[in-house]
């Protein structure tokens, strides 16, 4: 089907620079070198008015507050407040007011109670394994464990919320939602609420196996709205790097007893057996060790924000 494509359109394209070089150099190598004039590249991007103006109004109206209404279609004018403290102090009270706001759904809702100034840790898109949902459990995992073995450890305190949903026959990420309820449950539950989530985040996930994302827009939506990105060098993720700024994100890259299960000790045995017994295909082992690194990171930032 993508040959048909390439064949009758008069042009095709990435959704990413990366994934762009990508198609012209490996997927569709024969093609471009026939007709490279067909191949084009076309970042996928959100709308500032739906993804800001709408969802998060008290931000659109601090900003439109001190230069106007005309930024919303040229983001660029706020580099120059980049240094303005004041500015960005009003932006954090913001920030805090969305997440309080939050809270109240969450406790309405499902009845928990969170603390406002945790930092909000967030990954909603679809559940797959190359989007690397439980890399991101297992980390919870590593930190339940290090309060656990060590309740006087110095920690920030988060609220981690997973978002997000999956083919109806795809049993492994079925297991793998299954898997973070239950460290939900036993660690202190878990919850979702998009619109509501993105402007309350405060540190946005993006952590998908290199190479395998073409180009998702949630982690376009919560920097948007003032979240931190922490992710993997891939996709929109370099473009929003290139933007920003190294140092304004973080890049990384490199169960079995049953206690998140105790009424079924087996139940994610083949989750186990994934990452044990296989290639580790989407490099959840392999990128541990720098993702908990890189998380760590995310801490220091958050104490001194």
């Amino acid at each position: 089907m993508g040959y048909l494509s390439i064949v009758s359109t008069h042009a095709a394209n990435g959704v990413a620079e990366l994934h762009s070089s990508l198609l012209k150099s490996t997927l569709f190598k024969d093609f471009y070198e026939l007709s490279p004039e067909k191949f084009q590249n076309k970042t996928n991007g959100i709308t500032p008015r739906r993804w800001l103006l709408l969802c998060n109004p008290a931000l659109f109206d601090l900003i439109t507050s001190k230069i106007g209404e005309k930024w919303i279609t040229n983001l660029s004018q706020l580099r120059k407040f980049v240094n303005d403290q004041q500015f960005v102090r009003d932006i954090q009270r913001v920030k805090l007011k969305n997440k309080q706001r939050l809270l109240t759904k969450f406790k309405d809702g499902y009845g928990l109670n969170i603390n406002p100034a945790s930092m909000f840790d967030v990954q909603i898109k679809r559940i797959h394994e190359y989007k690397r949902q439980l890399l991101n459990c297992l980390r919870v995992i590593t930190l339940y464990n290090r309060i656990k073995d060590n309740t006087n450890i110095k920690t920030v305190p988060r609220t981690v919320i997973f978002g997000g949903k999956t083919a109806p026959g795809y049993l492994r990420a079925k297991l793998i939602i299954k898997l973070i309820c239950n460290v939900g449950r036993i660690a202190n539950k878990d919850s979702r609420i998009a619109e509501k989530i993105i402007r309350a985040a405060d540190l946005s996930e993006q952590i998908s196996l290199t190479g395998l994302e073409a180009s998702g827009t949630s982690n376009m939506k919560m920097i948007l709205n003032g979240a931190l990105t922490i992710g993997t060098l891939d996709r929109a993720n370099i473009e929003m790097d290139e933007r920003v700024g190294r140092e304004n994100v973080i890049i990384f890259d490199q169960i079995p007893d049953g206690y998140f299960s105790p009424e079924d000790p087996n139940l994610f045995a083949e989750i186990i057996k994934s990452l044990l017994d296989s290639n580790d295909q989407y490099m959840l082992l392999a990128d541990y060790s720098e993702y908990i690194k890189a998380q760590d990171r995310a801490d220091n930032l958050f104490k001194v924000k």
